[in-house]
This record gives structure tokens, C-alpha cells and sequence, in this order.
């Protein structure tokens, strides 16, 4: 079981680049942990691909009907006072913003702070590194 940022999520619905990467991992280990807010940021990702041109319309409903069937077997870290603590606690360790913040929070809170040994799946450089730092196996590596 791995934490999966949404940069690494929205792969998963849509094809870029990181795809055949992300796949790999999900098949590898399909249990995947995620936080509360990961499907709306994934939607806004899809939303803001249309509205940019990146992607039709079609894809996008496409992208959300898989996004619709991955959050049914994903689990996910709920809001909390502990999460927000955490989140709070990083952004004054780290250059993060708000929702990477709550993103790592929520994957200190899965892993119970132990985080040797498990697994941050994460294509984005700034919240890899910062996951690096407090100790996840940061995937892809």
C-alpha cells in the first residue's frame, strides 16, 4: 500500500506522460491511499486541461467516469485537527503550499509517522523532495 499524491493520480485517469509510469506502480500495488480532497483536485486538473485546450471535452468525461471508478477502491486519509496540525507544522518547515501540505500530512497520518519503508507516489519535484525529507520511499524514483 502506497500514498498517491494527485499529480500522480490524474495520470491514472488521463493519458501524458507519466502514464505508463503510474500504471506500472498501480499494478504493482493497486492498494492505493490518497487524501480527502484528491478527487476534487483531480477534477479541477481535468476541468482546467479542457478549459486550456490540453484535452476535448470528451476526454475529460472519459478521464472523470475513471476517476469515478478508481476513488471507489482507493482509501482515504479524512479531514482532521491532526491532519491540520500536521499540514501547519510542515508548511513551516518547507516551501509548500496549502494543499501539498495537507497531501503529506495526510500521508504522515497514514503511515502512523513512521515513514521508513513506505511508499509516496508523487510526479511533482517540490512535494517529492519534501516527502524525501521526512522519510517516504519516494516513487517513481
Amino acid at each position: 500500500m502506497r500514498f498517491w499524491d494527485t499529480s500522480a493520480v490524474v495520470p491514472l485517469c488521463l493519458v501524458e506522460p507519466a502514464t505508463s509510469e503510474a500504471r506500472r506502480l498501480a499494478e504493482a500495488d493497486p492498494a492505493l491511499v490518497v487524501w480527502w480532497g484528491t478527487r476534487i483536485e483531480c477534477v479541477s486538473a481535468l476541468a482546467r486541461g479542457r478549459r486550456d485546450g490540453r484535452i476535448t471535452a470528451d476526454f475529460e468525461t472519459l478521464a472523470r467516469r475513471s476517476l469515478a471508478a478508481l476513488s471507489g477502491t482507493w482509501s482515504e486519509v479524512l479531514p482532521s485537527d491532526v491532519v491540520r496540525e500536521r499540514a501547519e507544522r510542515l508548511l513551516s518547515l518547507h516551501p509548500l503550499r496549502a494543499g501539498d501540505a495537507l497531501q503529506l500530512a495526510s500521508a504522515l497520518i497514514w503511515s502512523r509517522e513512521q515513514t521508513g519503508g513506505h511508499g509516496f507516489v508523487s510526479f511533482d519535484e517540490r512535494l517529492r523532495s519534501t516527502a524525501n525529507r521526512e522519510g517516504f520511499a519516494v516513487l517513481p524514483e
